[in-house]
């Protein structure tokens, strides 16, 4: 009877110890809780206030803000861009929407493969991915292409009618020879000898003045045939420089007229086929020629025997 009395009171003695003990640590931890220093008014609003998991959040908004200030500081912002393109393209191509079908209308001068190229269709473009308006937009860019419509027909086949500008002359300007169209555009530098027989327009402004001249000059074939190149003056006046060299100094104002009057008299006075290196019609109430220099000198011999002759008959 006395030992079971001895083990049960040595049992309620460590019952006691073990409670005592839990009961001392949380009124350590409830101290250390209460003598925390408060936390600052920022710190305290965001615990408070702000969603759950907005670390987590904020830390990844974090990580792929630092990736993407990398790739632009490095200058590899146009290969991201193309890669995710090409990453989509490729999963609608897989999908049926690969473009299987191009159909291109009005095209002149320029090649399937470039105007493909100028609107930025590859073989890795898909129709479901394809911008219209910016492969139309991309396309009407460039100088030959006046006006294009871009129609995408699904599943896989691309519609192109793109209008064409027209080469019209050759204008030289600060030594350089570009091909224009008739309202001025420059469609590429002088390389070809396909654009040779075009007409030939030359001097500051006369690309946006050549179209109304051009026409007006066609009207008097006589002088339309025998010109070689029309140079704008001053961005004023035409001067006109025949194929044998012949210079022909138009007026600003009653152009027609002055074309005209060197019309008939070439057909009268065969003008162009003499001995004379220009003409000047600036003035409106007279035309001036001035004879080359072995044209000149005989003239001048011309009259030296006159007055030879007639100092003789006198004596």
């Amino acid at each position: 009877m006395l030992l079971r009395e001895w083990v049960q009171e040595k049992r309620e003695h460590k019952r006691a110890a073990a409670q005592d003990k839990i009961r001392s640590r949380t009124k350590l931890k409830a101290k250390s809780v209460i003598e925390r220093e408060p936390p600052p008014r920022v710190v305290a609003l965001v615990e408070r206030y702000a969603p759950r998991r907005v670390g987590i959040t904020m830390t990844v908004l974090l990580l792929i803000g630092s990736c993407g200030f990398g790739i632009v500081k490095g200058g590899h912002l146009q290969d991201f861009i193309t890669a995710v393109s090409d990453a989509r393209n490729a999963m609608a191509n897989s999908a049926g929407f690969r473009i299987t079908s191009v159909a291109i209308n009005g095209r002149k001068q320029l090649s399937q493969d470039e105007i493909l190229a100028i609107g930025g269709v590859s073989g890795r473009s898909s129709l479901l991915f394809l911008d219209a308006d910016i492969v139309r937009e991309k396309l009407k860019a460039n100088p030959w292409i006046a006006d294009a419509t871009v129609l995408k027909l699904y599943p896989g086949r691309l519609m192109i009618d793109i209008t064409e500008r027209q080469a019209f002359a050759l204008w030289q300007e600060a030594g350089r020879l570009s091909v224009i169209a008739d309202d001025g555009a420059v469609l590429e530098p002088y390389v070809s000898r396909r654009f040779l027989s075009l007409p030939l327009v030359v001097g500051k402004g006369a690309d946006t003045q050549a179209r109304d001249f051009l026409a007006l000059l066609a009207r008097y074939p006589q002088v339309n045939t025998l010109t070689r190149a029309a140079v704008y003056v001053g961005e004023r006046r035409w001067n006109l420089r025949l194929k044998d060299g012949l210079d022909i100094r138009l007026p600003e104002q009653d152009v027609g007229n002055a074309l005209a009057m060197l019309s008939r008299l070439d057909k009268e006075d065969r003008l162009f086929s003499r001995d004379i290196v220009a003409v000047d019609m600036r003035l409106p109430d007279r035309l001036v020629v001035q004879l080359s220099d072995d044209a000149a000198k005989a003239r001048e011999d011309l009259f030296k025997d006159k007055k030879k002759k007639k100092a003789g008959d006198a004596a």
